[in-house]
């Protein structure tokens, strides 16, 4: 699948907005931090997606019933499903210079994932978290996603490259009094 940036502008692809706070002191510190362990931009990359992959934990694996949507508060609280954790390694990116984009599929409902730009090519990731059943790991030779669509069931991955957090995923987020609350009001379509 050829991945289509949503706008030719690559400085998009590094914004901080209201979602993607790359400039909080907590995205700032914690970017910090990880940078000191990091030989170069590839090893930041991958070190970030570990640490949002590892250590926040998928709100519905953990059983936790709180929303977060905002980088910075996901850090904090250390929770989120796909969307928020997507949005706290995208601020980690952004915040050490290396282009991200938000990227998506569709399975029941629409499943956030990122994409860093290394080398002139865009290559996909997912932080949800692994556990039994999904393996997902850091890599520029290939993809390793948790999931993979079926596309005979209807299942797909979108080509667009978000430089900002689509409506649909920003409005159910910012809606949802809970993650029971969330779960019934996931978009279906972008």
């Amino acid at each position: 699948m050829e991945l289509i940036q949503e706008t030719p502008d690559l400085s998009a692809y590094l914004a901080a907005d209201e979602v993607i706070d790359h400039h909080h002191p907590l995205v700032r510190d914690t970017a910090a931090r990880l940078a000191k362990d990091a030989d170069d931009s590839y090893a930041y990359a991958r070190l970030a997606f570990e640490f949002v992959r590892d250590t926040i934990p998928h709100s519905q694996d953990s059983g936790d019933l709180r929303v977060t949507w905002r980088a910075s508060d996901v850090l904090e609280q250390r929770t989120g499903i796909c969307y928020a954790k997507a949005h706290a390694l995208t601020a980690l990116l952004r915040a050490e210079d290396i282009p991200t984009a938000l990227c998506y599929q569709t399975f029941d409902v629409v499943h956030g994932l990122v994409a860093v730009r290394f080398n002139g090519s865009w290559h996909r990731q997912d932080p949800r978290g692994n556990k039994p059943g999904v393996n997902a790991q850091f890599s520029l030779d290939g993809e390793q996603l948790a999931f993979l669509p079926d596309t005979a069931a209807g299942e797909r991955d979108h080509p667009v490259l978000y430089a900002a957090t689509p409506q649909p995923v920003l409005r159910a987020l910012r809606a949802a009094a809970d993650r029971p609350h969330l779960w019934k009001t996931l978009p279906t379509t972008l």
